[in-house]
């Protein structure tokens, strides 16, 4: 038997133990200090070494859920493409923490590639919780960290971070390409990198043709996440949308948070649009702001829903 906090477990299953979902489906255990490829990964005392392997064994539409190790980062040589449905990908610390330590995927430099992304899922019904998704790769083919072109893909508590490719406009840490794809609690960008020159060198690009599978973007929710930016120049943004076509129906934006960094220049937009959006609405509700911004966006198709805010006579609201 195994122990979880705020849980418990049976014949090594947690049942509910450190936000691991229960499941229908087998465990899949993954340590990148102490686990081997050899092994079956079905407890904790016999983990796979690497999350690739892990992802081989896992079955689709089986609720089969890769459980990984926080003490190592979880090392890629090359694009992770998950293209099977309804698997999950946990860490045992998914609980609270929308930035910094916890388990990592990690595509570090030096490993040459022909794919874009670091991780990319095309599947159906995937979750990930409790994961920083890391890209140091500079290979010319990179452009994201992670691609989502999947449906209903869910994301808790994660981090999106890219340190290369800082003087781009058509890199991210998250391509878009998704029907339905649901962020709750999850931080994009970094406040440390800054970008180089007056580029746009978003956090988010919604561009449906990099992605493939669905080649555009449907009812995509943000929920209390963060973006962040050391901005180059007044372009640099938080979101970009490609094009008019690469969104539908609609885009909630709701509690979040659009930070660029005061060392850095003072972004015109945290949302810039490449065209007027005919197809979706951008909707902003809920406690959604932008610091240290002129404008949370000025395009057509951006809809501000949140509460009108009045300054006192001690406090001075900044312009959003």
């Amino acid at each position: 038997m195994d122990n979880f906090a705020e849980g418990v477990a049976s014949y090594g299953m947690p049942l509910a133990g450190n936000g691991i979902p229960a499941t229908t489906g087998k465990y899949i255990f993954v340590n990148a200090d102490s686990g081997s490829d050899g092994n079956d990964g079905l407890s904790q005392d016999n983990p796979i070494k690497t999350v690739a392997k892990a992802y081989s064994l896992a079955r689709s539409n089986k609720d089969d859920v890769i459980v990984l190790s926080t003490n190592a980062s979880h090392e890629i040589t090359d694009q992770l493409t998950v293209t099977k449905n309804r698997v999950h990908f946990v860490s045992y610390d998914v609980y609270g923490r929308l930035y910094g330590q916890r388990a990592k995927i990690n595509y570090a430099d030096g490993n040459a590639t022909t794919l874009p992304f670091a991780v990319k899922n095309t599947g159906v019904g995937n979750t990930f919780a409790g994961i920083k998704f890391i890209n140091n790769n500079t290979d010319a083919q990179v452009v994201g960290t992670v691609g989502e072109g999947g449906e209903y893909a869910v994301y808790r508590n994660c981090e999106f971070y890219n340190s290369t490719n800082l003087d781009s406009d058509t890199v991210a840490e998250l391509v878009l390409g998704a029907d339905s794809a649901q962020f709750f609690n999850c931080t994009f960008g970094s406040l440390a990198d800054a970008v180089s020159g007056d580029k746009v060198r978003p956090a988010v690009l919604v561009d449906g043709s990099v992605v493939g599978s669905v080649g555009t973007n449907r009812d995509i929710l943000f929920q209390n996440c963060k973006f962040w930016k050391k901005a180059g120049g007044t372009a640099t943004a938080f979101i970009k949308v490609a094009a008019d076509a690469d969104l539908e129906r609609v885009m909630e934006i709701e509690n979040c948070k659009f930070i660029a960094n005061k060392l850095g220049s003072v972004p015109a937009v945290a949302i810039a649009l490449a065209a007027s959006l005919t197809n979706a609405q951008i909707l902003l509700t809920g406690d959604t702001v932008a610091c240290n911004c002129t404008k949370i966006g000025t395009g057509t198709g951006i809809i501000n829903c949140t509460p009108a805010r009045v300054a006192t006579a001690t406090i001075g609201i900044q312009a959003t």
